[in-house]
């Protein structure tokens, strides 16, 4: 069943990605999602970048998010969720250091992870990858929660030129972590994934599909590779535990 939401702060993240801050909290898990629909417009699957209030990271990429960003204050957004399996953090956090690793913008639900790990006493390493500076997402917000921040665009106009598993490289290099935990394209998290196995580290993969009904009964969403029975990214995930 949908709730109704208002929207109470548009902010700009990057030249096309905005959150949308909406008039009520949700209790939910880092990693989960919600399913945002516009009457009218379409229902997609969204990233869940805060829950005390609700907030949304959207990125442009076609009629519904466009739709999204723009809306003003006082618009409503009808949400169904949480859905899905998140993150969990360590037992026993305390002093625990883990590694969070975002590309593009599957940064977003990072951010949510990140605020929670450092709540409980965690810290928090963090690599982003971008194409460009200008793609960067949420750099300022992680420091400001006290992550160690590293940087890869590919074209080297901000931090070091190069994949982000070149700065997972360099952070497994200088310190172990605890545990691995990534979100983004499918290509990155196949080489995270390679990584934190030669590594022999926990870890957990927060695996992009196309999403229809978000409940598991369509099949849209299956992934292929995670599980010899079909492993679907709403239902089964989208977080995978290695």
């Amino acid at each position: 069943m949908h709730e109704v939401f208002t929207v109470v702060h548009v902010r700009a993240e990057n030249y096309r990605t905005k959150t949308l801050i909406l008039d009520r909290s949700l209790s939910a898990q880092p990693g989960q999602f919600v399913m945002a629909w516009l009457p009218g417009v379409d229902e997609k699957p969204l990233s869940i970048a805060a829950e005390a209030p609700l907030a949304l990271t959207v990125v442009s990429v076609g009629p519904f998010s466009e739709a999204l960003h723009g809306l003003g204050l006082g618009a409503s957004v009808w949400v169904r969720g949480p859905l899905g399996h998140g993150f969990t953090l360590p037992d026993d956090p305390l002093g625990k250091r883990i590694l969070l690793v975002g590309g593009g913008y599957g940064v977003a639900p990072l951010l949510f992870l990140a605020r929670r790990a450092r709540a409980v006493g965690c810290t928090v390493d963090v690599c982003i990858g971008a194409r460009t500076s200008a793609d960067v997402l949420l750099a300022a917000s992680f420091s400001a929660v006290g992550a160690m921040l590293r940087i890869t665009t590919e074209d080297g106009s901000a931090g070091s030129q190069g994949m982000v598993t070149q700065a997972v490289d360099e952070a497994l290099r200088a310190e172990r972590p605890y545990a691995v935990y990534a979100c983004g394209p499918i290509g990155m998290l196949g080489a995270v994934e390679h990584q934190c196995k030669r590594y022999g580290l926990p870890h957990q993969l927060s695996w992009e599909a196309h999403m229809r009904c978000g409940m598991g009964l369509c099949g849209a969403c299956e992934v292929h590779g995670r599980s010899a029975e079909g492993w679907l990214a709403c239902h089964d995930g989208p977080v995978d535990r290695g």
